[in-house]
């Protein structure tokens, strides 16, 4: 004999029938329907984030304040008294900084002005404060802003 689509069968016991309930009082499972009288699980209309009663989740948490700008630029910095372990004259670019173990992370790099400096460099970087730019010039060093 050959197998056929209609010879198929489901294996034993992994179906099983719906019951049907609400189907007439005279039914095992009519009127309430197995759900006993009133109350808010008889009605069916227990609403998303009901915890029983105890304070849910969302009325728990404190309201977070403020407001994060997805937008911000983040700098890794350097002071300017850190730059003193370069040679005067030398050029000091984000890579040097990298390569002299003073900043970790990739991305942009700002220059701030903490310590002094004592010798002329060239210091690319993607920002200056104030007052580094004005140490560093002061020194006889020069300061370019390198464009993204």
């Amino acid at each position: 004999m050959k197998l056929k689509l209609h010879h198929l069968r489901p294996a034993e016991g992994s179906k099983k029938k719906k019951i049907r309930v609400g189907r007439g009082e005279s039914g095992r499972r009519g009127k309430t329907a197995g759900r006993g009288t009133k109350g808010l699980k008889a009605r069916n209309k227990v609403r998303p984030g009901f915890e029983g009663g105890q304070m849910p989740l969302q009325r728990r948490l404190p309201k977070l304040k403020g407001f994060r700008n997805p937008n911000r630029i983040e700098y890794t910095v350097v002071n300017v008294e850190r730059l003193a372990e370069f040679d005067a004259g030398s050029t000091v670019t984000p890579d040097e900084l990298r390569a002299h173990g003073l900043i970790k992370a990739r991305g942009k790099v700002k220059v701030l002005g903490q310590g002094e400096i004592d010798r002329p460099l060239t210091v690319k970087a993607h920002a200056f404060s104030l007052g580094a730019v004005e140490k560093i010039q002061a020194a006889g060093g020069t300061v370019e802003v390198i464009e993204a």
